[in-house]
């Protein structure tokens, strides 16, 4: 898999103390709860998966033309704009 970090998803996850080896495994283990195949310049997707019980949001874009996965924003989703699990929005 080749995975390429957008600077914004870097700042987060320095923010957020999010590691690549975070991200990395959510994108292995974790589940898709939102597609966007219209989304531009590339189809892209939101994946939740669990750190240590840590909820973490992962959005990612699939360069086609590239086979990368772009890694646009990572972030721990907050219950007061996500229902109990994470997986849907209020």
């Amino acid at each position: 898999m080749n995975i390429k970090f957008r600077f914004h998803a870097l700042s987060r996850m320095f923010e957020r103390k999010i590691s690549e080896n975070d991200v990395l495994q959510v994108l292995l283990t974790g589940k898709i709860i939102e597609d966007y195949p219209t989304d531009q310049p590339y189809p892209s997707c939101l994946k939740l998966g669990f750190i240590k019980k840590r909820p973490i949001h992962v959005v990612t874009a699939t360069a086609t033309d590239e086979e990368t996965t772009v890694i646009i924003t990572v972030y721990e989703p907050d219950l007061e704009r996500w229902e109990p699990g994470f997986e849907k929005r209020k």
